[in-house]
């Protein structure tokens, strides 16, 4: 039977995309909303400012009067307003946020101002217009404005921004549960007394840390040794809207988790993808999970957990763009053709160049460890010299 052709990663998150379920939604503080994504259009509830503010220290006045003197009739600080308006020829001391006077269109700042009692005597050249160190009533937003569109990320500034546009709390889909499980018969626990051949299982504490700046519950399923029965059952206990399995997606005797989700009542969606590393990566369905089956090799597993798991977790979390947005650099030395699939070359950043390391195996993590970012190289790419702008995705 002829192999299937590799699906290209474009068309692969695509598919993984249609298979995630809708997650319901929730209301949260403006605390617990950071790093989340809006649910819904954020309008604003207030006019911002509300009042025509000062922009400076100084005083309130009429524009129209200058160059003065003044008979200066009060003083407005923010939460304390002037009482009245004030008439031709005077002015009101004023600070930094403070309401402006009615009758006031601008304000004097108060270095080119000297006072002599009541009298204010203009020292400088003063304010070249009407309106001048004022913030006009809305200059910020209008009540009714949309401020934050649904699927943007709750930054700080957009916190802050919903805050004082009138919010307390705000929509979101609550947050996604994702389980971790890990196969292999030569897994030994991290920081276990592992002996011989045993290996350290990484790709589980990489993955979670992976996930730690988005909304999600992480579930350790810990190792399942290679049979089919103990990861078929690992299935069906399993409570996640994603499941993430690393090791036994590819086509060895041991690899058992195409037929493991079959067994637990699963279905396969898609395998085998056009990408270097990582290609054995799988999805499919389980009750109403996301099933996605990473290659155990760790390099492997960052890589398609970067282009596949996390953007799978921020569109369920309600992220418009979900996926991962990389920018152009300069090669710093040459790097060789390519072949039939978009690779994913580790590289260090040094004054904005990037430098592809000479050993792309997929077992290395201290090359994945010093990598600044990943160097993008499409299918059948050419060869680059050094100094040609190439694709860069940034590691955290």
């Amino acid at each position: 039977m002829p192999r299937l052709p590799l699906m290209p990663v474009a068309e692969a998150q695509s598919r993984l995309f249609a298979l995630a379920p809708r997650v319901d939604t929730e209301t949260v503080t403006l605390r617990d909303a950071a790093g989340r994504w809006a649910a819904a259009d954020i309008v604003a509830r207030r006019t911002q400012p509300a009042a025509p503010l000062s922009a400076m220290d100084g005083y309130a006045l009429r524009f129209t009067d200058l160059p003065g003197p003044w008979r200066v009739a009060g003083e407005s600080a923010a939460g304390r307003p002037f009482a009245g308006s004030i008439a031709p020829g005077e002015a009101v001391r004023i600070f930094t946020g403070a309401a402006l006077p009615d009758g006031a269109d601008t304000v004097l700042v108060q270095e080119e101002a000297r006072r002599e009692g009541e009298a204010l005597l203009l020292t400088g050249e003063g304010p070249s217009h009407a309106g001048r160190n004022v913030r006009r009533k809305g200059l910020d937003f209008q009540e009714s404005d949309l401020l934050i569109a649904a699927g943007h990320r709750l930054t700080p500034a957009r916190i802050g921004l919903a805050a004082t546009a009138g919010h307390g709390t705000l929509p979101v889909n609550r947050r996604i549960r994702v389980a971790t499980l890990a196969t292999g018969d030569e897994l030994a626990p991290p920081g276990s007394a592992a002996s011989g051949l045993a290996l350290p299982e990484s790709n589980g504490a990489m993955i979670a840390a992976l996930l730690a700046d988005l909304p999600v519950e992480t579930i350790n399923l810990g190792i399942v040794p290679d049979r089919l029965d103990a990861l078929a059952d690992a299935f069906r206990g399993m409570d996640a809207d994603i499941l993430v399995t690393t090791g036994g997606a590819s086509v060895g005797d041991h690899d058992l988790v195409r037929p493991a989700l079959e067994a637990a009542g699963g279905t396969l969606d898609f395998w085998r993808i056009a990408l270097r590393p990582g290609k054995p990566m799988l999805a499919g369905r389980l009750g109403g999970a996301v099933v996605l089956g990473l290659p155990g090799n760790p390099v492997s597993a960052f890589v398609t957990a970067t282009l596949f798991l996390k953007p799978l977790v921020a569109a369920m979390a309600g992220a418009a763009d979900p996926l991962p947005r990389g920018w152009a650099a300069p090669l710093g030395e040459p790097i060789s053709a390519n072949g039939e699939r978009t690779d994913y070359l580790r590289a260090e950043l040094v004054d904005g160049r990037a430098y592809a390391s000479t050993i792309q195996d997929s077992s290395m993590l201290l090359t994945l460890a010093r990598a600044g970012c990943l160097i993008v190289r499409a299918p059948h790419a050419p060869p680059a010299p050094a100094g040609e702008m190439v694709e860069i995705l940034p590691l955290a």
